[in-house]
């Protein structure tokens, strides 16, 4: 392999030219000497779950690569620190819990609407009910998820409501601090929820962006405040979104459509192979479209951005990422 040849950069230069090019030969010296340096002699390169990892006699290392025609190296980049494989995968062990959580918390909640003793407390419980459904309708979409999840939400909505057959022989008053604690619950979360959507940042972008989407129902999944927005804490991304498209199934295909032809797991969602526009005017000044997609669930170590292109407007760079591979097209 090309970085064993440690004391013949001509080699390197002949099998990476672009990489050379790019970072120059001295930086890339010091990447792979310094990789060397965590994992040892290298002993091979396997391909893995989370990527392509560099084992050595000391240790592992993430990386990735891109190569043209499987012989010259067109990209390189090393994760830092010692890769670590995890014995055991949970990563649907905190959704699973938090949706069964969740749905107890309903469960709960509505049967308590049945229950309620008096007018009053059926009032509150009902907002308590309210607030449960602003969580999941405000910091999540029903019209995202699909019909297994959210016709049972309907349901419950519906069941609680029901229980107002039982107000006409329920006495008035009683209940009052729980009627308190719903309108509080749902005034609390009600402002929160607001602000986050309608947070604006104190800079604003130098020319109108025009929605890169065309047709269709779209859904921006993260995007604006801080608990909306898992890009918050990154200030080159803060400001981005996460666009989804939703339909009757949710954000996939339904099950039909998805028989019909040969998909994948990424052509399941509506979204997928979607035309994206540029949304403003002004110069390409990168630009990638060779990397490969990731699968749902499993998150390969690559180029954080993937494929996408970046245009330079002359006050700030606006970037689209996460693209199809090899449909990108600019001029």
């Amino acid at each position: 392999p090309w970085w064993r040849r440690r004391r013949e950069p001509a080699d390197r230069e002949r099998l990476a030219p672009r990489v050379v090019a790019a970072v120059g030969r001295e930086r890339l010296d010091d990447i792979v000497d310094t990789t060397l340096g965590r994992v040892g002699e290298v002993t091979g390169v396997r391909d893995s779950r989370d990527g392509l990892v560099i084992e050595g006699t000391r240790g592992r290392a993430l990386a990735f690569a891109a190569t043209r025609d499987g012989h010259e190296l067109d990209g390189l980049l090393i994760a830092p620190g010692a890769h670590r494989p995890a014995r055991l995968r949970t990563d649907w062990v905190r959704p699973a819990l938090a949706w069964t959580v969740l749905v107890l918390l309903f469960v709960v909640r509505i049967d308590a609407c049945w229950e309620a003793p008096s007018r009053i407390a059926w009032c509150g419980r009902l907002l308590i009910v309210a607030a449960g459904y602003l969580v999941v309708e405000g910091w999540r979409a029903p019209a995202l998820f699909p019909w297994w999840i959210r016709r049972p939400l309907e349901a419950g909505a519906l069941v609680a409501l029901a229980s107002a057959w039982r107000l006409p022989g329920l006495p008035t008053s009683g209940g009052a601090p729980e009627l308190v604690v719903g309108a509080a619950l749902v005034a609390v979360l009600g402002v929160l929820l607001m602000r986050a959507r309608r947070h604006r940042w104190g800079t604003a972008v130098s020319q109108p962006l025009v929605f890169p989407l065309q047709g269709g129902s779209w859904y921006v999944g993260q995007g604006g405040g801080r608990s909306l927005n898992h890009h918050f804490a990154v200030p080159e991304q803060r400001g981005a979104l996460d666009v989804v498209q939703a339909g009757p199934g949710g954000t996939r295909r339904r099950h039909r459509a998805r028989t019909q032809g040969t998909h994948g797991k990424n052509e399941r969602y509506l979204i997928y192979g979607q035309p994206v526009h540029a949304p403003c005017d002004g110069t390409v000044v990168s630009a990638a479209d060779h990397i490969d997609d990731q699968e749902p669930g499993a998150v390969r170590y690559q180029p954080l951005y993937g494929n996408h292109v970046w245009i330079d407007t002359g006050a700030e760079i606006v970037k689209l990422a996460h693209l199809r591979p090899g449909t990108v097209t600019v001029s």
